[in-house]
């Protein structure tokens, strides 16, 4: 992580974070909102450097969270049987905290902890999204071929940390 300090007025040393890594701890903190078992993922997005929503994981609003009643997929290999999974994934969350408030996607980038899964995928293409930085990788790499087809930039902002 390059951290950048600012020195004088328009000049910069190593104390500043950069952007992408900016972005991403606040994906990291959005996660710790999380209510699923398994993974604790956030998600922003942002456009011209603003945050236009985020999102983690878990229970559609008014339903009993996965801290509360379970998880049906506790003992599934992660990234299977999406539709045993009570929880809205994150990045799913952020763009619907954007059409909730008005608040259009297109062309934005989305900071996600984990790498999308193939059906955050779709969403995250059919939203108009145009990029996606992510830090934690899944064994599926599916998503990304979607995303790749469809011109979206991907990049490990993480480096699979």
């Amino acid at each position: 992580m390059m951290i950048y300090k600012i020195a004088e007025k328009g000049a910069y040393t190593e104390d500043r974070l950069s952007a992408v890594d900016y972005f991403m701890e606040i994906a990291e903190v959005v996660a710790k909102r999380s209510t699923c078992l398994g993974n604790h993922v956030g998600a922003v997005l942002v456009k011209n450097n603003h945050i236009l929503s985020t999102g983690y994981n878990g229970a559609p609003t008014g339903l009993p969270h996965c801290l509360d009643v379970g998880c049906n997929r506790r003992n599934m290999k992660s990234g299977t049987h999406h539709e045993l999974c009570r929880a809205v994934h994150a990045e799913q969350n952020a763009i619907i905290q954007a059409a909730l408030h008005g608040v259009s996607t297109e062309g934005s980038t989305l900071y996600c902890t984990h790498q999308p899964c193939v059906l955050c995928a779709k969403m995250i293409i059919n939203a108009g999204i145009v990029r996606v930085v992510y830090k934690r990788t899944y064994d599926d790499t599916t998503a990304l071929h979607f995303l790749v087809d469809a011109g979206i930039k991907i990049s490990n902002g993480g480096h699979n940390g």
